[in-house]
């Protein structure tokens, strides 16, 4: 990237001393952390001024460092929008005699749900336009829909802050009309009972933003008027309520890192009282299906790391009564499961990779689905209806665009239902090459990474490659197909997907080796597979470049930290960098749900191995990578002071004149900015980022 002359903020230092276990730091950057109450006031007080003008001359300093790179961004965003066909519709989905369809209209950023009545040739009914509903407003999200048994109503939720904190409203799908029933701090989710007019919901704590009450409301009352049926008092608990595929069954669900709870209630007596299925205790985890007399259950029962099936009589709910379905195994995590009438779906992963097993009932039958790629991503999703052959899955791979496939149990025909149409004339998915390769780590463990690449870009070392990752909480990666990643690989980078410990790529032992007091082996994982990706010549310390967000923004401040030397560049987007303070204080949205990840500092041991790795603390006088550090105002997941502060300290102490940028976003929260072209302009600025180190802004 050019040298620029502009010269960066330099934050105001004022020592706030913070004492824990005897340990003192001297935190000089924490005056930049603002309350709710200061950042949404219509007149901003002095300290809220003085952050606001803060990130504001980041964000100043942003532009005219890039300034160049404008008509490049633009360029590349227009490239990557002309990829995509803006007049698209989803798969039609059958639910309860209506045809269920997502689509968009052209120059339009918001879909349009919309429904047809017993079949795909009945006239189109729109149940919500979001492009009408976010007029007016910078953010605009939509949360779940939710349709009475009857077919008449929908609950929707709105968030326009970007806190997630869902407005719910509910509208007569016959009439038009949105009634007055308005319910306030809710996650988006809601269901009904089967009377249609009991709708059950989650609301959150205004502060902390715990999920951690369920409500009742009676369609046509006041929201102050619904009854608390549930409330989850330990703060290291979550609570959600959701149906059974059955419709039979309300069931609340409460949920921690390492535990989980549910109980039950009969969808057709709203008013009762709901019935624990087994009590929590540290270390079960299960989730619930119903299927005719027994409830199903994912869990990790009888020390079942890899999770197996169990079932037990729903009379007979406790755990002395659980039954195997599927076994253990100690080479197949066992992911997910889907309840047919004829049919049982297994979502499995063995070895990293995907599987989709079908059981029929009757034990006749028992298969895998074939897939023949060697990294690729599969998923079974949108199967609303109880009584059928079909089940319907997703595919996609680094170099096969996302297909929609009906596939038919019983006599094994599919039905590739639509392919992901790639517009823009260029693309071919026979001009990409993509493959994994396997990083011996420090302590012998083996780590996979996945690569794709442009099969005219010769890999040596000047080759430019960005390694992304992840790494926490169990979730993994997928080797996905993306429209927008063809702008770097037809501009000669590779891509490439680190599978650290952390997630879950190879079971939950891979998972648990990545968290808690092992958590820096996620870190040294990803250093361990950038050697290697140097040592075996894909490209060079000049031309290495990581990317990650939230939990993996706290990866990218880790690693710069310990080897700042392997990369040219780094792309941190909400990070999550301030790990010690953030764990410290239970008032901060997400915080006390976050002990069983992370451990709970208050306790020394913690304290002290989550600040040995914490980036904003372990920040030192050295060189540092050119960066780009991205947040936003509103985030509730990574407050905005954490980015902010470590932008600060990195300028204090960093030796070196590499760019160092932040560009924060003052409408947006965790996920960015709402809209699907809004998006792609953020995903242009990120890229333009690593094209102009590369000095291909002209390719």
């Amino acid at each position: 990237m050019k040298s620029i002359d502009a010269k960066f903020p330099i934050a105001e230092k004022q020592p706030t001393k913070l004492e824990k276990h005897g340990d003192v730091r001297i935190d000089n950057y924490f005056w930049m952390r603002l309350s709710d109450e200061q950042k949404n006031a219509e007149i901003k007080d002095e300290q809220t001024q003085k952050v606001v003008d803060y990130l504001e001359a980041e964000n100043t300093y942003y532009d005219r460092v890039t300034a160049y790179t404008k008509s490049f961004q633009e360029d590349l965003f227009q490239e990557m929008k002309g990829r995509i066909k803006e007049d698209d519709a989803s798969v039609p989905y059958k639910s309860n005699g209506y045809f269920y369809i997502t689509r968009y209209e052209i120059g339009m950023q918001y879909p349009i749900y919309s429904r047809k009545k017993g079949s795909l040739d009945a006239d189109e009914e729109i149940i919500v336009n979001v492009n009408e509903m976010a007029k007016g407003y910078d953010y605009f999200q939509l949360g779940g829909l939710s349709i009475s048994p009857d077919n008449k109503l929908a609950i929707f939720a709105t968030d326009t802050v970007s806190r997630r904190q869902y407005f719910l409203r509910i509208k007569n799908l016959e009439t038009g009309e949105i009634y007055n029933d308005k319910i306030e701090n809710t996650t988006g989710g809601s269901v009904w009972a089967n009377d249609n007019k009991t709708i059950f919901y989650t609301k959150k704590n205004p502060e902390t933003l715990r999920s951690e009450k369920i409500f009742r409301h009676i369609l046509g009352t006041h929201s102050s008027e619904d009854v608390e049926v549930y409330h989850e008092k330990d703060d290291t608990f979550g609570c959600y309520v959701t149906k059974s595929k059955s419709k039979e069954y309300i069931i609340i669900g409460s949920y921690s890192t390492l535990s989980t709870e549910s109980q039950f209630l009969s969808a057709d007596n709203p008013t009762g009282e709901f019935t624990i299925i087994q009590p929590r205790e540290k270390g079960l985890e299960y989730n619930v299906a119903h299927y005719k007399d027994h409830f199903y259950l994912l869990t990790n029962k009888d020390k079942a790391t890899n999770f197996k099936l169990m079932k037990t009589p729903v009379s007979k709910t406790f755990k002395e009564n659980w039954t195997d379905v599927i076994p253990h195994r100690d080479d197949t995590l066992l992911e997910d499961f889907s309840i047919f009438k004829d049919y049982l779906v297994l979502e499995e992963r063995n070895d990293g990779l995907n599987k989709i097993r079908i059981k029929r009932w009757d034990k006749k039958e028992d298969y895998y689905l074939p897939f023949n790629e060697e990294t690729y991503s599969a998923g079974v999703y949108g199967n609303p209806e109880f009584d059928t052959d079909i089940i319907r899955y997703g595919y996609n791979s680094f170099t096969t665009p996302s297909s929609v496939i009906d596939f038919n149990m019983k006599d094994k025909t599919k039905d590739v239902k639509k392919e992901q149409v790639v517009l823009g004339g260029t693309f071919n998915k026979e001009n990409y090459s993509s493959k994994r390769v396997w990083a011996t780590a420090r302590d012998g463990k083996k780590v996979a990474i996945s690569l794709v690449y442009h099969k005219n870009t010769s890999l040596n070392e000047n080759t430019p490659l960005l390694q992304y990752a992840y790494g926490s909480y169990g979730s993994t990666i997928s080797d996905g197909f993306s429209t927008t990643r063809l702008s770097l690989l037809d501009r000669g980078f590779v891509y490439a997907i680190a599978h650290v410990r952390g997630s879950e790529y190879l079971g939950r032992d891979w998972y648990e080796d990545g968290k808690m007091l092992n958590k820096k082996n996620t870190f040294t994982d990803f250093i361990d597979c950038s050697k290697y990706l140097i040592d075996n010549n894909y490209t060079s310390a000049k031309h290495l470049y990581a990317m990650g967000g939230s939990a993996g923004g706290l990866l990218m401040g880790a690693i710069i930290n310990m080897n700042s030397e392997l990369y040219n560049g780094i792309i941190s987007a909400v990070p999550f960098v301030d790990v010690i303070s953030t764990m410290l204080d239970d008032s901060i949205p997400l915080t006390t749900g976050e002990y069983d990840e992370w451990g709970n500092p208050n306790e020394k041991e913690y304290y002290d191995y989550i600040k040995s790795y914490s980036p904003y603390d372990q920040v030192t006088e050295k060189e540092y990578p050119n960066m780009l550090v991205t947040t936003g105002y509103h985030d509730s997941q990574v407050q905005y002071w954490e980015p902010a502060k470590w932008v600060a300290k990195l300028r204090e102490l960093k030796t070196d004149n590499n760019l160092l940028l932040l560009n924060t976003n003052m409408e947006a929260g965790h996920g960015g900015a709402s809209g699907r072209f809004n998006a792609l302009k953020e995903t242009a600025k990120e890229y333009t980022f690593l094209l102009a180190l590369e000095n291909r802004l002209d390719k």
